[in-house]
């Protein structure tokens, strides 16, 4: 009997173990039903688990006991599915109706449920926890870096996205909050150095955790804040008329906005611009224009969560597939109905009139209204506890690409999570106009992580006297990778037009 060959001998609980040199283990493939059903499955993993030759068993660095619980699960899938994009959903309501919006998103959301839910089945068969296990598996070395590769890019963008909001809007709620004169040059007014000492004092530690289940109460308290801020949206639906009166914030302003006011049929008073026209007004339910073909990729962007999916499974207390499944249908369905009502409630706030960033159309009103800036300060917390979220995954796959068979060491986890948020912030702060590198990443990565991977994985490891190539699974699996190839497709054609033209801009990302 021949020993199975790979990088990593991978057993059924999905953790690594060595077996040494004379040790002779054959490869074991347990069907999924046997492997993760309730109660049983646990006791069949840890029957699975051979200890090595002192009775211990080597610790590696995915080799984490699962102690988080079902609800803090679900805080941190939740929390990493959440993310930017829920400001842009109402200009992407706005540019497809309401109707065809809901479609669009229900639809997003479903397909994310069967991607997580054929990683899930993947990961079943052969035991693994690991994205990019999972791809070494299927196509050896290639496919693990080529998951290693899109995750670490995709992720690398997410969180640059989100410390772009910190350096660009922490500054404005600062300077409103102390009162200070916007034109004043102050050292705790700049962006630069508010991003670099948010990372030192608030992310950098959290990212230091050695599991990921720890920060579960800083994802629930992450998802708070943005409970917080669907709740304004909604109550400032019933606060604000439409047509909507326009903030005017100095003389000079006042003088411009009453000599052009007719021009463009708007009525001025009292350092208020007030809208005469009202053909705006009101809903609609379908709509296409230039812009609706950015609507896809903003709701796919906003569900991406996979990277992150197979590292709280192997977290979650009681692991089986079943029970990880209902994690993740939980945390979609919570944000699937969060990103409709903000989408819903902030389209009917300003209808046609709703700018690609929702905070910044309340602005127009009143930038110093108290409750959008407790908002602003709530969406800052929310992005900011949501990058450590986002870093484990990253971390994960450098680890997998480049120490597959090293045992867990602090050193190299403080200096990989160090190095990532060093580089994040010189992206941040020294490279200003990267959306279009971002946007290149997300139209390439995304639909890998989201669509192709977990497809092509699937019909590469479920075994064929399981499951031939011509069964329905396997077939709906191809398609769903076709459709994959043809989002991205898409989404890169659209970028460059966009560059070629330079006529539409795209919001959002996740």
């Amino acid at each position: 009997m021949e020993c199975a060959q790979s990088e990593m001998s991978i057993l059924p609980n999905g953790k690594g173990h060595d077996l040494g040199d004379d040790m002779c283990v054959p490869m074991k493939t347990m069907p999924e039903e046997d492997t993760f059903d309730e109660g049983d499955g646990i006791i069949a993993e840890s029957e699975e688990f051979l200890p090595n030759g002192d009775g211990k068993k080597p610790a590696r660095f995915t080799d984490f006991e699962g102690k988080t619980s079902f609800g803090m699960s679900v805080f941190n899938l939740g929390n990493a599915i959440m993310g930017s994009g829920i400001l842009g959903l109402a200009y992407a309501m706005a540019n497809t109706g309401i109707l065809l919006f809901l479609f669009l998103l229900t639809a997003v959301a479903a397909l994310s449920c069967y991607s997580i839910h054929l990683l899930l089945k993947s990961s079943g068969i052969v035991g693994i926890r690991a994205y990019e296990e999972l791809g070494f598996r299927a196509f050896g070395t290639p496919g693990k870096m080529a998951a290693g590769i899109a995750i670490t890019l995709q992720n690398i963008g997410a969180m640059s996205s989100y410390l772009y909001i910190v350096k660009s809007e922490f500054p404005l709620v600062l300077q409103t909050f102390l009162k200070e004169d916007p034109t004043a040059d102050l050292w705790y007014l700049n962006g630069n150095y508010l991003v670099v000492m948010v990372s030192i004092s608030i992310i950098l530690p959290l990212a230091l955790m050695k599991q990921l289940g720890y920060l579960g109460y800083t994802s629930g308290f992450s998802l708070s804040c943005m409970v917080f801020f669907l709740s304004a949206v909604i109550y400032k639906k019933f606060q604000i008329p439409c047509p909507f009166e326009e903030f005017a914030g100095n003389h000079t302003a006042h003088l411009h906005l009453n000599d052009s006011a007719d021009a463009h049929g708007l009525g001025y008073h009292n350092g208020l611009v007030h809208e005469v026209d009202d053909s705006h007004c009101g809903p609609r339910m379908f709509t296409i224009n230039s812009q609706t073909a950015y609507t896809i990729p903003i709701l796919a962007f906003a569900f991406v969560c996979h990277p992150e999916v197979l590292p709280i499974y192997t977290e979650l207390r009681n692991p089986t597939q079943k029970r990880m499944q209902h994690v993740s249908n939980i945390s979609i369905l919570v944000m699937y109905t969060m990103y409709f009502l903000a989408a819903l409630f902030g389209y009917l706030t300003f209808y046609g009139k709703v700018e690609p960033e929702l905070l910044h159309t309340y602005s127009r009103i009143d930038p110093y209204d108290t409750l959008m800036l407790c908002v602003r300060l709530a969406v800052l917390t929310a992005v900011t506890l949501t990058v450590p979220i986002v870093l484990f995954p990253v971390r994960r796959a450098i680890q997998h690409m480049l120490f597959p068979n090293k045992t867990f060491n602090w050193l190299r986890h403080v200096a990989i999570a160090v190095i990532l948020l060093s580089t994040i912030n010189m992206l941040v702060i020294f490279a200003p106009n990267i959306l279009g590198i971002f946007g290149i990443i997300g139209a390439t990565s995304a639909p890998c992580l989201i669509f192709i991977f977990p497809a092509v994985f699937y019909i590469r490891i479920v075994p064929t006297d399981r499951e031939p190539m011509n069964s329905t699974p396997k077939i709906v699996a191809a398609c769903f990778a076709g459709l994959g190839v043809l989002f991205m497709t898409m989404s890169l054609s659209f970028i460059i037009i966009d560059w070629t033209t330079g006529s539409s801009n795209a919001g959002g990302g996740h």
